[in-house]
């Protein structure tokens, strides 16, 4: 008995620790990320006022123009998902190949080598878009029900604190854009320094992934937390305290969970398409595939994106909140539900949809203007149209989570109608 409440206290202790290792790292990186943008910046405008090798209205222009375009489409993203989730998931699975596939048109129309390799990328992505939209057909109808049920009557304060985080990135995707602008000016005029900053492009790009997760991030651990007691006490909890406690008290978690979650997701999504691809033809393959979906499904359970609400509502470190939540699954018969349920795929659809919106803008306007900025302009304006789109969609995301972690621990919990046991009434049919 001592021996386990040692161990709990050393987990405990050493979960501490690596919450308060990246709470820190991440404000140290944004204090570093911030230095080097206005440094680059500044190199960059002093460089660009002495040479004619590099156009800044040509280059800052379209980027900047396609930087606010995700943020409309991001708004819109938000508000077709709350007044029609049918119309919303519908849109995201049938849009995205499209405009993948207009994307990849837009590169071959460039025509470097580096687009080109691109546009491969893009249509061999709309493809699979594609295929996996008809394939999941069936589960729209439960998609969309889920959706319906776990939004139903938002209280309006979440609808402004998404608002003004949707603006946040704006503008903070405004200022990693000067600073990438600065780094393409020197790299421009100077061939002896471009590797270095090539080296700082990547570096505020992986600055753009981790911010625009953490922001994510924090808005689902709020918004769990207000769905959560709503679901399960019947409480209209308050959003300005929900998010002043996960800056305070969770921000850890969040950091690390940003870290883990997109890494985790990208290793089970491959173990899944390997079985899919591999079958029961060949026995290597199959036993490889099978291997590899073992190794995927084990390392869900230290991280995945259920345990956000356990770190809004019960304050725990993120890898024991997934630890927690995805036993509760295991144990009420909830994960085929879990594994089957789209809200993931559809709200990683509308980020696809909303970069390729802003890389059809920015591409398109810089194809025009300047050819020799076009892929550059288009990769990065994929990539913040992508964020920027998932940062609006952690509303439903969030409510969906909260809505399977409640029904999970209380399966009786009247306040639930009977989306979740008719549900896994079908999936029993179906593996029947």
């Amino acid at each position: 008995m001592g021996q386990e409440r040692n161990t709990q206290f050393e987990t405990r202790t050493a979960g501490h620790f690596f919450r308060k290792l990246f709470q820190n790292l991440f404000y140290l990186h944004l204090f570093l990320i911030t230095t080097l943008i206005i440094f680059l910046t500044i190199r960059g405008l002093l460089s660009a006022a002495h040479t004619h090798h590099f156009h800044p209205s040509k280059w800052y222009l379209p980027l900047l123009a396609s930087t606010a375009c995700a943020g409309i489409v991001a708004f819109a993203w938000q508000w077709l998902t709350l007044r029609n989730p049918a119309k919303a998931i519908r849109a995201a699975f049938w849009l995205a190949p499209l405009l993948t596939c207009g994307v990849g048109v837009l590169l071959v129309s460039i025509g470097s080598a580096l687009s080109l390799a691109a546009a491969v990328v893009a249509l061999v992505s709309a493809l699979i878009q594609s295929l996996y939209s008809c394939w999941v057909n069936p589960r729209f109808d439960h998609a969309v029900r889920v959706l319906s049920v776990s939004m139903d009557s938002p209280p309006a304060k979440i609808t402004i604190l998404v608002i003004l985080s949707i603006l946040t990135c704006t503008l903070y995707s405004c200022s990693l854009v000067s600073g990438i602008g600065g780094a393409t000016a020197t790299a421009t005029i100077t061939t002896t320094g471009a590797s270095l900053d090539a080296l700082f492009i990547l570096v505020i790009l992986l600055s753009l992934a981790w911010t625009m997760q953490v922001i994510k991030n924090t808005l689902q651990v709020t918004i769990a937390r207000i769905n959560y007691m709503r679901f399960a006490c019947g409480i209209d909890y308050d959003t300005r305290v929900a998010f002043h406690d996960t800056i305070k008290h969770s921000i850890g978690s969040v950091c690390v969970g940003s870290a883990l979650v997109p890494v985790l997701s990208l290793i089970r999504g491959s173990a899944r398409a390997t079985s899919l691809m591999s079958g029961d033809t060949d026995e290597f393959m199959f036993s490889c595939a099978d291997c590899y979906s073992g190794v995927a499904s084990r390392l869900v359970t230290y991280g995945n994106r259920w345990g956000f609400v356990h770190v809004g509502v019960y304050n725990k470190g993120f890898v024991q909140a997934s630890m927690d939540t995805w036993e509760m699954f295991r144990r009420v018969g909830l994960e085929p539900v879990i594994d089957s349920d789209l809200t993931s795929s559809f709200c990683f659809l509308c980020g696809v949809a909303g970069g390729a919106i802003s890389t059809l803008v920015g591409g398109s306007w810089t194809l025009a203007v300047h050819k020799g900025y076009a892929t550059e302009v288009s990769i990065y304006a994929f990539l913040i149209g992508y964020f920027m789109c998932r940062v609006a969609m952690a509303w439903p995301q969030a409510c969906v989570s909260a809505y399977h972690v409640v029904y999970a621990e209380n399966p009786q919990n009247l306040r639930f109608d009977s989306t979740i046991p008719v549900r896994i009434q079908e999936l029993q049919r179906y593996r029947a």
